[in-house]
Order: C-alpha cells, then structure tokens, then sequence
C-alpha cells in the first residue's frame, strides 16, 4: 500500500555518538512500527551505489566517504502517512533550522553529520528498501 512505508537510515555520525537508542526510541514513541532492522556497513562502493543519484554533485564524494566511516542501521518503518510524517520526524537537513524536538535537531551536528536518512517519495522508500533488505514490498 502506498505511503504506508519508508526507509532510514541512522548514520555513522549518530550510531557512533551512541544515539541509536534515543533516535529509535523517538521513532517508535511517534508511531512508527518497526519491520525490518539492519546494522551494517556501507563500502565507499556502496556508499557510492546508494548515493548514485548525487554522483555529479561537487558533495558527492565526501558523502560516499563519510558514509563508511563506520557502522549504520538500516530500518523500514511502517505508519500511515509515513513518508511524511517521517520527513517532518526527522526535521531540516541543517539541524540549525530543524524544528525543536525534531530528531536533526537533538542529534545531529551539521549538515553534513545530521544523524538520519529518511526517504523522500514513496519510490525512493521503495528503491532505498531493496538496497539494504530483500523485497521491501514484503514487509
């Protein structure tokens, strides 16, 4: 069903600083379930495949750098609305213009580093998916 699904991902900024506790816990508190879960590493080549639609972009290397700079979690949500819902969750890509309780603007550190991925299209939900897990449409 559509937009009932979206993918995220807690970057390695995040996972580092310890905050995958605090940030799932968010997620779940604004009622999202949980379906699938992953904790894994991203190449700089798969950084690079996950990113591809960036790839002429002058930040594009240092995003496929920074991205596996260490461990991620991979996760698909489920809510109803939820690439919305999720997207306003999440806040502003730069946490200095996130909204107050949003979770860039408690996690992360810069634009750059802000913590979180969220999709931004229900297609984009389902691409992101099956990068990480097999048959996003299962779950």
């Amino acid at each position: 069903m559509a937009g009932n699904k979206t993918f995220t991902m807690i970057k390695p900024d995040a996972v580092a600083a310890g905050h995958i506790g605090g940030i799932l816990d968010q997620i779940l508190k604004s009622g999202f379930k949980l379906v699938a879960m992953k904790y894994t590493y991203l190449t700089p080549e798969k950084a690079g495949e996950f990113y591809a639609v960036h790839k002429e972009r002058p930040f594009y290397a240092g995003l496929c750098a920074f991205m596996s700079s260490g461990p991620i979690i991979a996760a698909i949500l489920e809510k109803d609305n939820a690439i919305e819902d999720f997207r306003k969750l999440i806040g502003a890509t730069d946490p200095k213009k996130a909204d107050e309780g949003t979770i860039r603007q408690r996690f992360a550190n810069s634009i750059e580093a802000n913590a979180i991925h969220g999709s931004d299209s229900d297609e984009n939900a389902q691409i992101e998916g099956n990068f990480f897990f097999s048959a996003f449409e299962r779950f």
